[in-house]
């Protein structure tokens, strides 16, 4: 009996350790604990400010383009239609940047080349640039067109046909008086008319290494 009486304190002081005792759930429990905070809380702070992008390169509508043609380019031998080559004299600068540097090349195209008439009329020529290459890629663009006109015929039509009537009348006069001098006179203005047509044909020309002002009519982006 005594034997029993010793035993039942130790049997009841261990049964109250195992309930006390957390089991090993509740330990994984307390360790992940901290760790669900800590991502909760990272998620929640908030992210480190991107880098900014840069600026956009844009040449804007009605930027002045200062270039000198390669080749020379006239209205005897030139078409609408004919490609001609430039060369880029002032670099083109947006807001303190160069954006396309001097010595870039451009392209462009004959967009009038008429001789004027015998007798009248002006001979036209007319240029525009289509494109320019840079690092490799080429850009479309649009501008305004350099046109050149030729003097009238007017004042040296009248030269030489009045010059050839007044030769005629005075050879007329040296061999048949008032009457002849009529005569040649009017064949002295024939001659003088005919000459005019024969040589009165204007041509429009620009020669290599020109300097030439073009125009954006549209921006360009790159």
């Amino acid at each position: 009996m005594r034997k029993w009486v010793c035993i039942v304190p130790v049997l009841l002081l261990a049964g109250c350790s195992r309930t006390n005792a957390p089991g090993p759930g509740a330990q994984v429990g307390a360790e992940a604990k901290p760790a669900a905070e800590s991502a909760a809380s990272a998620a929640s702070a908030p992210s480190a400010p991107s880098a900014p992008s840069p600026p956009a390169k844009v040449i804007p509508n009605g930027t002045p383009l200062h270039v000198r043609i390669d080749e020379s380019i006239d209205t005897r031998r030139n078409r609408v239609g004919d490609r001609f080559s430039a060369t880029l004299s002032e670099p083109i600068e947006v807001g303190g940047r160069t954006l396309v540097p001097a010595g870039t090349r451009f392209s462009g195209r004959v967009t009038t080349a008429a001789a004027s008439g015998r007798l009248k009329g002006r001979a036209s020529l007319g240029l525009k640039l289509d494109s320019f290459r840079l690092n490799g890629r080429e850009y479309p663009v649009q501008t305004t067109s350099v046109d050149r006109v030729s003097a009238a015929h007017k004042k040296r039509n009248g030269l030489l046909i009045g010059g050839g009537a007044g030769l005629g009348a005075a050879i007329g006069a040296l061999a048949g008086g008032p009457k002849g001098a009529l005569i040649g006179a009017g064949a002295g203005a024939g001659a003088g008319t005919a000459g005019a047509a024969a040589t009165g044909k204007r041509q429009v020309a620009i020669g290599a290494e020109t300097p030439l002002r073009f125009t954006l009519r549209s921006p360009v982006d790159m």
